[in-house]
């Protein structure tokens, strides 16, 4: 029971009743309240009294204001009667509760005496848990003690279990170990011993019981023994390829709770060797003192340029060792890779964990990918130095960059092909490959800039820029394809490279056409085909041969590639066969013109009398066409046109010989169509034009091209010699109109039909020379609209007069023209 605060010199008994005022018992409280308000209320709303009500209260505030109002005896006088009627409301609430007041006082006398009644009874209480607490502190001791005593037997006993547990292990493995040779140790089970031993004195904390600590030292010598012996197994199984010692080596270090750390470990001694490899591969000093000595002959001087007479000694040591290198990466990495494939293919024979899974954890890389990123990483900074630091360096192996990337691309195939096993990642990737080869694209860059300038040279040689009008001569022409075969076949065995050197090929032979071009002469001169052959044409004649020799050439050897190859070279060939092109062209075209404006003269010949007295010789036009191919053969064909032991040799067309065909192809079908327009046409007349289609065939055939060779041209020409004298009823069903294009027919048969109906050329009122430009832009179904048209102006003609019958060209006509709209159709 809790003592009550003793009474201050200040507490009285009116104080003690005022508290009894301010808690009255619900009795009291509930009895009947007066029904009319306070005067006290006034306190709130009146402006004096109402800060006295305020909980922030200050009497200094207030007197200051009282002070500062102006008249602070009226505001004494109101607090003065603020304080009587305070009093006057006391007095009469006194009166007025006298009952509960009373009730108040008796309820303070009962509650002194059960007070007292409660100190009695807490004081009883005490002394009873005095004694308890006595009686049983000493059972409480003995018994804390016991369980002590109790714990320590336990601890003891544990600790001596396990240490006898450790002490058995222990002779396990001291006679798995001693007396035995080393090589029929169980290592796999030694090393689970020893692992076991460790793991049990670390759990349990038997460490410094002195028995253990005797057997841990031998505990600690057979795990160096272990770990020494595992790791010979381990990398002789790496180095011979052999899965059984690798898997063995493995398992023991599984067993020993260090696979992870062991593997990184051994992954990183293979890194270190990969780097140092390359290091000492390119060092100079080293390739000078293994090559004659570091200062006599053969030896490097610090510029990083071998002294005189050295340099094929260093050259070549440098390859050596590039050879030694590569094959010492190849062993590194294969090796590498086949201790992943153990990792990946072994499982531990108790808890069947995939060992890989236990070295390798998610988000690490592969053991393989590891050794490649520090190679190429070591690489690419070996071959940047080498470039930079050294000249002689840089010499050899941008010269060498065949050989140089045939090493690099025969160590990936070796790697590649050596550990592509079924069900295994294989050594590298496509993206490896290209990671090893971009470590020397520096000396790539520098190799194929030397290509370029060499074959540069060599057309700036023999183009110079500043000697416009010179010519090359065939030996200068013949040592630029001698070269250009040369570089194709440096690099020939590497696909990758032969493509990277045809592109400077071709940028080359660019280079070469725009020179040539540059030596072309233009002019009237160059185009005149009725005089001898002037020194102008006889040198643009040169120079289109040479350039079609160095098209030929190269075509030939490109022929051999594979396709991607001509892919390459094909828009560069075809400047050059352009540039070819060019000094001749012109000349044929001149040609051209020439033999259509003879054949246009036919039109100026009347081939519709019908005399048999007249002279049966050769057409004038005809005569002038055979003079003027005559003089073109003898003057240019001549010496544009291969001997025929040189066509066969080359297996292709040459461009004059392309020319000429073309040219003797376009001759035969504009005389047809010309011959076809002639009208009328007697019956002399056909025989006239027969016999000049012979000279033609004949003229064409020992001058310009083999008639034979030319195909349709030829067919259409000795077809339309016959249908000339058939019966207009017989044409519709002959084998001749096959050979001969549909409007060439039609056109003849507006020589058979009445001068009523007109070809399209008479009702457009256009010379033969302006339609046979228009047929030339015409495909045949749009010359046979031109035709209808005059067909159907003639049917009305004929219907406005009253006529039933046509002339019998017309269903003919009509015949031939359905048939062409049904095939285009």
């Amino acid at each position: 029971m809790m003592a009550l605060p003793p009474s201050s010199p200040s507490s009285s008994p009116s104080l003690q009743r005022l508290s009894t005022f301010k808690n009255p018992p619900p009795s009291s409280l509930s009895g009947p309240q007066p029904s009319s308000s306070s005067p006290l209320d006034s306190f709130a709303t009146d402006p004096i009294l109402s800060p006295f009500l305020s909980p922030s209260f200050s009497s200094s505030s207030f007197s200051s204001a009282a002070l500062a109002s102006g008249s602070p005896a009226s505001t004494a006088e109101r607090l003065h009667q603020a304080i009587r009627l305070l009093d006057t409301q006391l007095r009469h609430d006194v009166v007025s509760r006298h009952p509960e007041l009373l009730s108040q006082l008796s309820s303070l006398s009962h509650a002194e005496i059960s007070l007292s009644s409660l100190r009695s009874s807490v004081s009883s209480l005490q002394s009873s848990i005095r004694k308890v607490r006595s009686d049983l502190s000493e059972p409480v001791r003995s018994i804390r003690s016991k369980s002590l005593q109790l714990s320590n037997l336990h601890s003891a006993t544990e600790l001596l279990s396990h240490s006898v547990r450790a002490l058995r292990l222990s002779k396990k493995l001291r006679d798995l170990t001693d007396g035995s040779d080393p090589d029929k140790i169980d290592l796999t089970k030694a090393a689970q011993l020893h692992f076991e031993i460790l793991t049990m004195c670390k759990e349990y904390d038997l460490f410094g019981i002195d028995v253990i600590d005797e057997e841990i030292k031998f505990v600690n010598e057979i795990g160096e023994r272990l770990r020494s012996e595992a790791m010979r197994v381990l990398e002789r199984g790496m180095e011979g390829l052999n899965q059984a010692e690798v898997g063995t080596g493995l398992q023991v270090f599984y067993n020993l709770g260090e696979l992870k750390q062991t593997v990184d470990q051994l992954v990183n001694k293979y890194k270190g060797v990969a780097v140092k490899s390359v290091s000492v591969a390119m060092d100079m000093k080293a390739v000078s003192s293994g090559s004659g000595g570091g200062f006599g002959p053969g030896g490097i001087r610090s510029s990083g340029a071998p002294h005189i007479g050295g340099g094929a000694k260093v050259r070549d040591a440098l390859w050596l060792r590039m050879t030694s290198c590569m094959d010492q990466l190849y062993s590194l990495v294969v090796a590498v890779w086949h201790l992943q494939r153990v990792l990946s293919k072994k499982r531990d024979p108790f808890t069947h964990v995939l060992l890989l899974d236990e070295v390798i954890k998610e988000g690490d890389s592969m053991l393989t990918d590891r050794v490649w990123d520090a190679l190429v990483k070591a690489f690419t900074s070996q071959m940047k130095s080498a470039f930079t630091a050294s000249s002689f360096v840089k010499e050899i192996f941008t010269m060498g960059y065949p050989k140089l990337v045939s090493m690099i691309e025969n160590l990936l195939e070796r790697i590649s092909r050596d550990t592509d096993v079924k069900g295994v990642l294989p050594a590298v990737d496509s993206e490896r490959k290209e990671q090893m080869v971009s470590c020397i694209a520096i000396f790539q860059t520098a190799f194929l800039s030397l290509c370029f300038g060499r074959l540069s040279d060599l057309v700036n040689s023999i183009f110079p820029m500043s000697s416009r009008g010179s010519l090359p001569s065939k030996e200068q022409i013949s040592q630029v394809l001698s070269h250009i075969q040369d570089e194709i076949e440096a690099v020939h065995p590497d696909g990758r490279l032969t493509l990277l050197v045809l592109r400077e090929i071709g940028k080359a032979l660019s280079n070469l056409a725009q020179r040539a071009e540059c030596q072309i002469s233009t002019g009237p001169e160059t185009r005149q085909i009725t005089g001898p052959a002037t020194s102008t044409q006889i040198r643009n004649f040169t120079l289109s041969q040479h350039l079609q020799g160095i098209h030929t050439h190269i075509s030939s050897m490109v022929a051999d590639l594979p396709s991607i190859a001509a892919d390459v070279l094909s828009p560069h060939l075809g400047a050059i066969y352009a540039a070819a092109c060019e000094p001749v062209t012109p000349l044929f075209k001149a040609m051209r013109d020439q033999l259509e404006s003879c054949i246009l003269q036919i039109h100026d010949q009347n081939f519709g009398v019908d005399d048999a007295a007249l002279d049966n010789n050769t057409s004038p036009y005809m005569e002038e066409l055979q003079r003027s191919i005559l003089h073109f053969r003898k003057e240019f064909l001549s010496r544009l046109l291969p001997s025929a032991a040189t066509a066969n040799t080359a297996g292709t067309e040459s461009i004059c010989t392309r020319l000429a065909r073309q040219m003797a192809s376009r001759v035969l079908i504009f005389y047809i169509r010309h011959a076809s327009l002639v009208r009328p046409l007697s019956e002399w007349g056909k025989l006239r034009m027969a016999r000049d289609m012979a000279e033609l065939e004949l003229a064409v055939g020992q001058n310009l091209f083999p008639v034979e060779q030319l195909g349709a041209p030829y067919r259409a020409l000795r077809a339309f010699r016959p249908l000339i004298f058939l019966e207009t009823s017989e044409m519709g069903s002959s084998p001749l109109i096959q050979d001969l294009p549909p409007s060439i027919v039609l056109h003849h048969l507006y020589t058979r039909g009445p001068d009523e109906l007109e070809s399209p050329m008479q009702k457009n009122r256009l010379s033969p020379k302006q339609y046979s430009l228009w047929l030339d832009n015409q495909r045949e179904d749009q010359v046979w609209k031109g035709v209808k048209a005059t067909l159907d102006d003639y049917a009305v003609k004929i219907r406005s007069r009253g006529d039933k019958e046509f002339s019998p060209v017309y269903p003919l006509m009509l015949q031939i023209g359905s048939s062409l709209t049904q095939e285009n159709s």
